[in-house]
């Protein structure tokens, strides 16, 4: 037997696989299974939190090929990006150079590990002629209405020197490099995702197999509000002011008008007047605050009265207008009516500054309840109470609503709303928190906007046949040049006029290259469109999607979005992008902290893989824990799985009669003196175990739980050494040779390498194990015929017993106190069916 050598094995089948074009998808028309992972971003080289998502998905890749489906497993990069542009100016060089290099670097690492993916397909996010599509599909949005270009509010990093969506604010904080974002008023590109607001919302219904916690982060970033919309006028302008409101119930107890500090047009309210002063400080002050953290609404609140006064609608009161900083204008429409008795921020600010808090809803066993019950008009203006009140129960002081139930969709809001409608100042309305995609970033290395700034003909488009509008490869970054200028990209000619116009020089945020790549895997070398429409629904959606649970509401949103937008486009017939979505586990370092190059705390296989080989690496990756579960790594454990992986080999060898007299395990011959009883006993248990493992490990590569399959098959392996003890070479036969076939196809989509050598090598066969039928299995021929039962007395084991299956309660209550021989009759047996009989003694 020749000994198990990955150094040898892995890349000469890596180097086979690559001339044969091993994992080019062929499509027979088979039924279709689409494996995708989310494409890196080529910052270095790959660590071990990569191959955990890539050793997941080339296992689920390999098994369903095994299975008869026609599968596409694709891999690209995700190459624009911040990290590359700031690399390139820290080493001076180009983006591209260093891009590119790490690609390369990531490659042959993804070859080395023997991912199955089809490099035909291969997809760079930075090569002209992929994001040429991405300037194509801007354009299409464009013309349906899904794009604008407006001043407003953004974030703004100053680490990163651009803007940030919504979504990349994390604690107030830029998600790449954690600069505290401020806000600033810019003229940006935006993505009307909001067109889209109710349909993701909806979707998520048919997402069932994504993880609950994804579909539940979504549905709260959209944040669908139910309410009112409610006209309050200016009195001294007669100017209307609209809020949203889920609460329209409660407009009795309004006591304060509160505006954003970003509020458009609150500047030239106060414009020379006493209030001017004290009004710009909370707008100065609050644009150095998070609006996260303005609205979480936790911080001490500030704020100035502006001197203006609204009339509330349905009652005719002046209320005063407020600036504050705990309103803000990314929700709603920047401007709240202020319920201090039921809402809790209001509350505190009425406190601090000494407004009225009227109670206007009470229980029924509140104390002012019986004063007020029946009180239309104010009686009590402020009430001393420690917080706000829930805003639930009779509503009191409410006019010709008071008595009636107040609360959410309660017969107290419906009427007030339908009071507001019929006299012109209000009307039903539903709200999201969702708010448009901000796409502009002030950055080189990104795809360029196509758009042209004209004086005579405004924005103008740049042709189709101008695609792509190219990054410019002459561009000083190191010396502060950009887009802007740089003269020759900067400065063209309108296309529409021929006049001298400006390029637009904001390029596209990242995620707009991963809102489709996913897309032009299934037709990768289209020269005409970003994808054949019929070819995209023949692969399309993905079947099963992996990556962290970080994207829920970034890359996950937005595709989901792009999906829907294609399909009003008719470019598509689907309307969501991933069927199924499988969040893998964060691997940590012994501290406990996630694997981050940016931590410097990552874990490369390359020394491990010299040492063990890469499917010891894959197979110990995916044998630490279930998938979605996270994992501390721990390097010790890898040489018991290369350990057993050289068991399994030996194991192959065996049955076929190919290991050899002189093979050991644990320093032990095999080969022993025949025991008839013992051979046919663990004959018998390892063909059972053949039929009970195959199931096993069929149920647990269906739901990916690739650790508890790795641990049947070495159940099967171990039984099978047993077998192998007592047997000598006269004793194999077919049946030992399927045993054999069927251990390396059950092995094969966790240690490819391994499984092809032994089955061409050892087992004789044709190449390719990996294009094999999936091993069957009979569950009749894997139920036991004895089971094995503990014997108590008292609690306390005494003995142990092998019963029939089938054996009746009787009778293993007979074998059970003869095993034990009592002095006396026992008061009472109890047996537990294939675990245990416990035998009470009087």
């Amino acid at each position: 037997m020749k000994k198990y050598n990955p150094a040898e094995i892995e890349p000469r089948w890596q180097k086979h696989w690559e001339e044969h074009g091993a994992f080019e998808i062929q499509d027979n028309g088979n039924k279709k299974k689409y494996v995708l992972e989310m494409f890196p971003y080529p910052s270095g080289d790959i660590h071990m939190g990569h191959v955990r998502n890539y050793a997941i998905g080339d296992a689920i890749a390999r098994y369903s090929k095994m299975n008869g489906y026609d599968v596409l497993h694709p891999m690209g990069w995700d190459a624009f990006g911040l990290p590359a542009e700031n690399a390139a100016i820290k080493n001076n060089t180009h983006p591209s150079e260093w891009t590119y290099k790490n690609i390369d670097k990531q490659l042959a690492s993804f070859k080395r590990m023997g991912f199955s993916y089809d490099w035909e397909r291969k997809v760079v996010a930075c090569d002209p002629e992929y994001y040429k599509w991405g300037q194509w599909i801007f354009k299409q949005f464009y013309k349906k209405g899904l794009v604008e270009r407006k001043n407003s509010p953004v974030n703004w990093c100053p680490g990163c020197k651009t803007v940030l969506a919504n979504e990349q604010v994390e604690q107030g904080k830029c998600w790449r490099c954690h600069s505290e974002v401020e806000k600033r008023d810019l003229t940006q590109w935006y993505y009307k995702i909001t067109e889209y607001s109710d349909q993701l919302l909806k979707d998520l219904d048919k997402l069932e197999g994504w993880p609950d916690r994804v579909r539940q982060q979504q549905a709260n970033w959209i944040g669908k509000s139910e309410g009112a919309e409610v006209d309050f006028k200016l009195e001294d302008t007669g100017e209307t002011i609209t809020v949203f409101t889920t609460r329209a119930d409660t407009l009795f107890g309004c006591s304060f008008f509160v505006l954003a500090p970003e509020y458009e047009g609150l500047k030239e309210m106060v414009k020379d007047t006493e209030y001017e002063t004290d009004v710009l400080k909370v707008i100065e002050d609050a644009s150095k605050i998070s609006a996260l953290e303005r609205a979480q609404g936790d911080k001490e609140k500030h704020g100035a009265f502006t001197g203006k006064y609204v009339i509330n609608p349905v009652n005719n009161e002046r209320v005063p207008v407020w600036v504050a900083d705990y309103v803000v204008a990314d929700y709603g429409t920047g401007a709240v009516m202020a319920v201090p008795c039921g809402d809790q921020r209001d509350f505190e600010f009425a406190k601090k500054y000494d407004l009225p808090i009227i109670p206007i809803i009470l229980k029924d066993d509140d104390p002012l309840y019986e004063k007020l019950k029946d009180e239309q008009n104010r009686a009590i203006t402020k009430v001393d109470w420690p917080e706000a009140m829930e805003a639930e129960g009779t509503l009191v002081q409410s006019g010709q609503f008071t008595g009636l139930i107040g609360g959410k969709r309660s017969e107290g809001e419906a009427a007030i709303i339908k009071f507001l409608n019929d006299n012109g100042t209000g009307r039903k309305k539903t709200e999201y928190r969702l708010r448009d995609w901000l796409i502009s970033r002030q950055r080189y290395w990104g795809n360029p906007i196509p758009v042209i700034h004209c004086e005579e003909c405004g924005e103008v488009l740049v042709p189709d046949e101008d695609l792509p509008v190219k990054l410019p490869e002459d561009i000083d970054l190191a010396n502060g040049e950009t887009l802007a200028t740089h003269k020759s990209f900067a400065e063209c000619t309108c296309p529409k006029c021929g006049a001298p116009a400006k390029r637009e020089t904001d390029t596209m945020d990242t995620f707009t290259c991963s809102s489709w790549y996913y897309l032009r895997y299934t037709d990768p070398h289209n020269k005409d469109l970003p994808f054949d429409r019929d070819i995209a629904n023949r692969w399309m959606p993905v079947d099963q999607y992996i990556g962290g649970i970080e994207h829920a509401i970034l890359h996950l949103l937005y595709s989901r979005f792009f999906t829907k937008a294609f399909r009003d486009m008719k470019l598509l017939d689907f309307d969501e992008p991933f069927t199924r979505l499988l969040c893998q586990g964060m691997v940590k370092d012994e501290h406990g902290e996630t694997m981050s190059k940016s931590k410097g705390n990552v874990v490369a296989p390359e020394d491990m893989i010299a040492e063990y080989g890469a499917d010891a690496v894959r197979a110990y990756i995916l044998f630490m824990a279930p998938p979605d579960k996270d994992l501390l790594w721990d390097e010790s454990g890898l040489a018991g799985i290369y350990k057993f992986m050289n068991r399994f080999w030996r194991v192959v060898n065996d049955l076929v009669c190919k290991a050899g007299s002189d093979n050991v395990d644990d320093n032990q011959t095999l080969f022993k003196q025949e025991n008839e009883t013992k051979l046919k006993a663990a004959r018998d248990n390892m063909i059972r175990m053949r039929h009970e493992v195959v199931g096993r490990a069929t149920k647990d590569y269906e739901r990916y739980n690739f650790n508890t399959a790795i641990s049947a098959i070495m159940e099967l392996t171990n039984a099978t050494v047993e077998y192998l003890t007592y047997a000598n070479p006269d004793t194999r036969d077919e049946t030992t040779f399927e045993i054999a076939e069927t251990l390396v196809k059950l092995i094969a989509p966790i240690a490819p390498h391994m499984a092809e050598e032994l089955w061409t090598d050892v087992l004789e066969h044709e190449y390719s194990v990996h294009t094999q039928a999936w091993p069957s299995f009979d569950e009749s021929k894997a139920k036991k015929s004895e089971v094995e039962l503990a014997v108590q007395v008292n609690g306390k084991i005494k003995a142990k017993i092998n019963v029939a299956t089938d054996a009746s309660k009787e009778d293993i209550e007979k074998i059970a106190l003869e095993a034990v021989n009592l002095d006396s009759q026992p008061k009472k047996v109890i047996v537990v069916p294939n675990r245990l009989v416990n035998i009470v003694k009087g």
